[in-house]
Formats: C-alpha cells, structure tokens, sequence
C-alpha cells in the first residue's frame, strides 16, 4: 500500500528531473494507470488554462529546479485517458540533508466550481441591459405602427410584424432566463423539472426554431434508433442545444453542421459540431467563462451562453466540453447520465 493511499487528494512525488517516483491510489485512477518511471510532462502533459505548457523539459522551465511556483496554485490542465482535467496543484519541496533539492511533492485536488473571478454585478447589468435594448426596440416600433396604421397595412405586411415581435418577445424572455440561472447556479438552487426526454424531438425542435433566425441553417441530424429516453429537464436541455446550434452559426457557419446523438457509457453524448475556421488553442480554455468575447468584429453576445449551458449539464450530472482544430472547425459536446426507470421511480 502506497504510504499516501490514504489522502483524498491525489498525491504525486517527483525526482528532481520530474520523473515520478510515487502516486497514490487517486492519483493513479486520476492519470489512468502506473505513471512511475515517466516525467510528469510524459504522463499527464500540464498546461495552463491557457493551452500554455508547463513542463517541457524537468522541473517547470521557469523554476530551473529551485521553484515549482509554475506548477502550484493555480489550475492546471491535465490530459488524462477521460479527456482534458482541470486541478488545482499545492506542492513541496523535498530535500536532502544538506539542502539539495532531490524533488517535489504533488497534491492534485478538484478546482473551485467556479475558477474564474466574480464578475462585478454592475457588469450583468450593463451586458444584459444592451442585449435587451435591441428586441425591446424592435417590439416598441412594430407594435406603435400596427396600432397607428393598422387599416393602412396589408395583411402580409401584420403577419411580418406580429412574427418579428413574438421573435423578440423571445428573445427577451431568455435573456431574462438567462439572468435568472446565473443567480440560481451561483447559489447553487437552480431546480430541474426532471421527465423522460426524448432527445430526437428536442433536436428537431431545436433546428426548426433556430432556421427561423438562420434561414440558411443546414443541418444534418443523426441520431441512433437505440437511443432511449434521458431523464432531464426538457427546457435546459432544449436551452443548452439551442445555444450551441446558434453559436455554431453566428461564429462558424450555419452550413454543414453536425448533430449527433449516440449511447456513451451509461450516457447519451449529443455533440454539434460545425465546418468553421475553429478556435485557437489559447481560446478554447476561456470559452466557458463569464463574459469571454473571443472576437470583437463577430456577434458578441452577453458571453453567458456557454458558461450557463456547462452550468445546466453539470446541474443534470453531465459534462460540456469543447475540441477544436483550426481550418477543420470546432465540436461542442455534452453528456446526459442515463439512470434506469427504477431509480427515477425511488425519487418519487
């Protein structure tokens, strides 16, 4: 039994070249196997959330083996067997007798829910309140000209009108939604109205609504006949799907998308995946934080959409992640845990 089994966090001990002479039970389920014997660059590749990578050669390149300050409290990026894993790294040193650094020792722990620093509610506010001016305007005009000159319009002329209102009162709507979940998953009570979901007829769904906005949407839709029903919130999961297919389109192309759904391990992965020009390397981390604009000359947005979707697919249990190669375009996937018709029955 390794002498650190005993800790909850997963434990790590370096050589001074950075090659792994102990982990613990955690840390060997965390990095998928026996790292003893390799660098830590070799095992697990740490990376800054920015893509930006930490140990390429031994020790941290700007610790030069007397500091791991490169390394400790902050979150790292590690690449596991799972796919990529944000930790938070504490460390010390290990000396010999007379001071010689002979190495480090590791604690690999789960990050904060929420990584990124607290946006100002100031913030909210101004973001939220230029979003709603544009619908708010657009209901204000169409409906004081339905009223002042409604003998002087043609039928198509109401129907356009009354069409443009209800897609903004919409808008509207989840903009307020949107506000109200950052509350609700900030304070950790956000409650889901869980039911059988069939997550062919909210992919459907979800592409007929958006082609209203994005007449050029082209959409191929593949989902398994073995795919069962998933017990969710129909609403959040609707909400998630419609703000990555729009997201697709506004900064990729509404062509040639891609939406997938298919069984994982206990599972369902829905993925859309589009053919734009993709998402640099020192982007992809940010995308799921608060207010991140990753190019101005594009629609903005208020920047909540991801990081309230990864909020509502880990709120079901689920992940949201995100791959991206430049000029091939870049995939946006979540799971949904499958739970059998006798746990559902249990929860009453």
């Amino acid at each position: 039994m390794n002498r650190y089994d005993e800790l909850p966090d997963g434990v790590v001990q370096l050589d001074a070249a950075s090659v792994v002479v102990e982990a613990n039970a955690v840390a060997r389920r965390l990095l998928g196997g026996d790292p003893i014997g390799r660098t830590v660059a070799e095992v697990c590749q740490p990376r800054t959330l920015t893509g930006q990578a930490l140990c390429e050669h031994g020790l941290p390149a700007s610790a030069h083996l007397h500091s791991v300050t490169a390394l400790v409290d902050q979150p790292v990026v590690l690449r596991t067997p799972e796919g990529d894993r944000t930790v938070q790294v504490a460390g010390s040193y290990l000396r010999g007798d007379d001071g010689r650094l002979l190495g480090v020792l590791l604690s690999l722990r789960p990050p904060p829910r929420r990584t990124h620093p607290v946006v100002n509610p100031i913030e909210i506010v101004s973001t939220v309140s230029h979003e709603l001016r544009s619908p708010l305007t657009s209901v204000k005009g169409y409906t004081s000209l339905l009223l002042n000159r409604w003998d002087r319009l043609k039928d198509d002329q109401k129907k356009m009108m009354l069409e443009q209102v209800n897609h903004d009162a919409d808008r509207v709507t989840r903009l307020i939604t949107e506000l109200l979940d950052i509350s609700r998953l900030e304070l950790g009570r956000l409650v889901l109205r869980r039911q059988l979901v069939d997550v062919r007829a909210v992919v459907s769904l979800v592409v007929e609504k958006v082609a209203m906005d994005q007449p050029a949407l082209d959409a191929t839709i593949v989902v398994g006949d073995d795919i069962p029903k998933v017990y969710a919130d129909p609403d959040k999961v609707e909400q998630v799907l419609t703000n990555l297919v729009e997201n697709a389109c506004k900064y990729a192309s509404p062509t040639g998308l891609r939406i997938e759904v298919e069984l994982g391990e206990g599972c369902l992965l829905v993925s859309v995946a589009d053919q734009g020009e993709g998402i640099t390397a020192a982007d992809l981390p940010q995308v799921f934080h608060k207010f991140f604009r990753r190019d101005l000359s594009k629609p903005t947005g208020t920047g909540l959409g991801l990081w309230i979707s990864r909020g509502l697919v880990e709120a079901h249990g689920g992940r949201l992640t995100a791959t991206s190669t430049m000029g091939q375009g870049t995939t946006f996937s979540f799971t949904l845990p499958l739970v059998e018709l006798e746990e559902i029955l249990a929860r009453g």
